[in-house]
């Protein structure tokens, strides 16, 4: 288990759901069934249907292992019901300003629904721990590969109750 917990949103919570639900109960069965038709067909040695399917079955049961942990360490919150909504926490979607006011929104979630095109960043990324706590107006600085910039919490906004 890690020592900080792994905060989640209920959209989020509902994809890892959905995924595992796929593999589980869509894609795997009819996997096993392909593998096991394919080896009653004699050799396997050279059964191309055998020995990728057993090599997928490999890849879907260690992201069924890995999905289950996830889901079991996942605490599902849901940022509607934030009672602080004047500061940045989890599922804060937040507009910053750089030096150069250039504006990024960004949402912060958790670590498994992250997508960075979509401005939706990790809960444990360098700039959101900067961001963590801060109201409208706030400076921080937050150390990036590219070196040390200071953003500007221009607005907060959380999804509606």
């Amino acid at each position: 288990m890690t020592a900080r917990p792994n905060y989640i949103t209920p959209a989020g919570s509902a994809a890892l759901q959905a995924e595992y639900h796929a593999l589980f109960a869509g894609e795997r069965p009819k996997l096993v069934e392909t593998v096991s038709w394919a080896a009653g067909n004699g050799d396997r040695s050279e059964n191309g249907d055998y020995l990728y399917g057993k090599k997928r079955l490999r890849e879907i049961d260690r992201r069924l292992g890995w999905l289950s942990k996830r889901m079991k360490a996942a605490k599902v919150v849901d940022p509607a019901h934030q009672p602080d909504r004047s500061r940045v926490w989890f599922g804060a979607t937040v507009t910053i300003a750089d030096e150069d006011d250039a504006e990024r929104v960004l949402t912060l979630v958790g670590d498994d629904e992250t997508d960075a095109g979509s401005g939706r960043i990790g809960w444990n990324a360098p700039l959101a721990r900067a961001l963590r706590g801060a109201a409208v107006g706030d400076l921080r600085r937050v150390e990036l590969p590219s070196g040390e910039r200071e953003y500007e919490v221009t607005a907060i906004a959380y999804p509606a109750d």
